[in-house]
């Protein structure tokens, strides 16, 4: 489940300077986005990241770093240009009307404004019942 050869040359150009702003140096980008892939794709649990990826922390900070920085955005912009332009995009989208739905809740929500005053209930003129 890791990037092969061709996936990973299209994306480590996309992919911030490795050396951080503060000291040291950040574990090899692609076993982070390998350690991400394997996350989303198994539905594990952060913490239960096998130690082949590394520290688990270092995987959920960096992915949260890079939505907040726009990393993401420009790496899936980018991918979705060249595929296009390679033609590799089918842009026709189905959708059945079965699966677009209103919430239950939808069709009954209060308005804004003043609720009308309930009337007041006013015991019947009519013969009581015997």
């Amino acid at each position: 489940m890791s990037l092969t050869d061709a996936q990973w040359a299209r994306i480590e150009p996309l992919l911030p300077d490795r050396t951080p702003r503060r000291a040291g140096q950040w574990r090899d980008h692609r076993q982070v986005i390998d350690a991400i892939v394997f996350k989303y794709r198994t539905g594990t649990p952060w913490m239960e990241l096998p130690e082949r990826f590394g520290s688990w922390k270092g995987a959920h900070n960096r992915l949260r770093m890079w939505a907040v920085d726009g990393t993401w955005e420009k790496v899936f912009t980018a991918l979705l240009a060249q595929a296009d332009a390679e033609g590799d995009l089918d842009w026709v989208i189905p959708v059945d009307s079965a699966v677009v739905r209103a919430h239950q809740h939808a069709a009954g929500a209060r308005q804004k404004g003043l609720r009308p005053a309930s009337r007041t209930t006013m015991p019947s003129d009519g013969p009581a019942a015997d």
